[in-house]
């Protein structure tokens, strides 16, 4: 039975605010910009080298490239493993399209498998009997910031002798048994498009890694396929992490853990909040796991009518992902069977992901777990 609960009366609550972030440190921000204005040097400068320099302390790896985007660091370091046309790629059909288009623009194949139902990672027990001779590498996501089952798929990647790339654009500084995500496989790959937890002003990207020669071969692929200037040794890309954008990061680099404790913090009250409320699901706490919630995403019944009604409440949810890369018109002659990925089939029906991010008050937080306990118990109650 479909109901409209409406909350009169409040502001919109959006599920993210950029303009309050930047209004906390924008004399900083503005000051870094203009200075790079006024230097005249714009692409591959100082500042893409201090931001290459302080992620890889940061992360604990040797080495971080920046690119233009978080799609091009899965592509390029596909591209620097020399996967290609009759390789296989296993990954998780809960993700971005950025993931399997990756896999594809390389001219390899993705292999789907099924989630873990409280984690939304991929299920990790299900792996080993989809590895086949034509399997090169495993493509972990780390869905909404919180980190999947690494020291499983490092066992099997040492097993099979595989590759291992982590896609790591919701888990910038998220630990998995102390150790940051991206540190654990070949490379790990991150977006810095705005919306992130540490997001540019634009698109940008990085492939982090603890091998010289897969970083140098990195900085080779985004610089049209040579290290010196008009030399070109390979087929490569224009993917470079402008000066003005690092700019940008490499001042909101020193509140990362800053803005990601808040998160934490909020995403614990939500738990308190919600925890007494049949019917929502909230996400799991993983022992010796640090998520540091990109998204906070419930699992609730008649989702659809529960984000409608939020919408017409004035407080924004969003639907991380509607449609599993699986059932996507991309990758329909693939032919995959949803038998086979029942509990991704029954997440793209159920998660609802709330308004969460560094600034988001106790009384908005309030507001967004009244409307979306009252929606809830209004539909089970019908």
């Amino acid at each position: 039975m479909e109901q409209n609960f409406v909350m009169k009366g409040t502001a919109m609550i959006p599920i993210l605010d950029l303009t309050n972030q930047y209004q906390k440190i924008k004399d900083e921000l503005n000051r870094e910009v203009l200075d790079v204005l006024n230097s005249g040097r714009y692409v591959l400068g100082p500042q893409v080298e201090k931001f290459e320099s302080d992620i890889a302390d940061y992360l604990g790896c040797k080495r971080a490239v920046g690119v233009a985007n978080g799609t091009d660091a899965l592509h390029l370091a596909l591209r620097a493993l020399d996967i290609g046309p009759g390789d296989e790629v296993i990954t998780t059909s809960f993700t971005f399209i950025a993931t399997t288009e990756a896999i594809g623009i390389v001219g390899a194949t993705p292999v789907f498998v099924d989630i873990n139902s409280d984690t939304f990672n991929i299920d990790v027990s299900l792996i080993e009997e989809l590895i086949t001779e034509k399997t090169k590498a495993i493509l972990p996501v780390h869905l909404y910031g919180q980190p999947a089952d690494m020291d499983k798929i490092m066992e099997l990647a040492r097993k099979y002798k595989l590759y291992v790339v982590e896609d790591c654009a919701q888990a910038i500084g998220a630990e998995y048994k102390g150790k940051k995500v991206g540190t654990f496989g070949d490379f790990g790959c991150f977006s810095f498009f705005p919306t992130k937890n540490l997001g540019a002003c634009g698109d940008g990207g990085m492939v982090s890694t603890s091998n010289e020669n897969l970083a140098d071969r990195i900085i080779s692929l985004r610089g049209h396929g040579g290290r010196v200037r008009y030399y070109h040794d390979e087929l490569g890309l224009n993917s470079r992490l402008d000066e003005l954008q690092a700019a940008i990061l490499n001042v909101k680099l020193k509140y990362i853990d800053e803005w990601n404790g808040n998160r934490r913090n909020l995403a614990a009250r939500y738990n308190e909040l919600l925890k007494e409320v049949e019917n929502i699901k909230t996400p799991a706490e993983i022992d010796d796991v640090k998520s540091v919630y990109h998204q906070y995403t419930v699992r609730v019944p008649n989702r659809d009518l529960v984000h409608k009604n939020l919408q017409i409440a004035e407080i924004q949810t969003m639907i991380y992902y509607p449609v599993p890369l699986h059932r996507q018109k991309v990758h329909e002659k693939l032919n995959v069977s949803p038998e086979m990925l029942y509990h991704t089939e029954l997440a793209s029906k159920e998660v609802l992901s709330l308004p969460i991010y560094p600034e988001l008050s106790y009384e908005q937080q309030n507001k967004v777990v009244e409307a979306l306990v009252e929606n809830v118990k209004s539909f089970v109650n019908c």
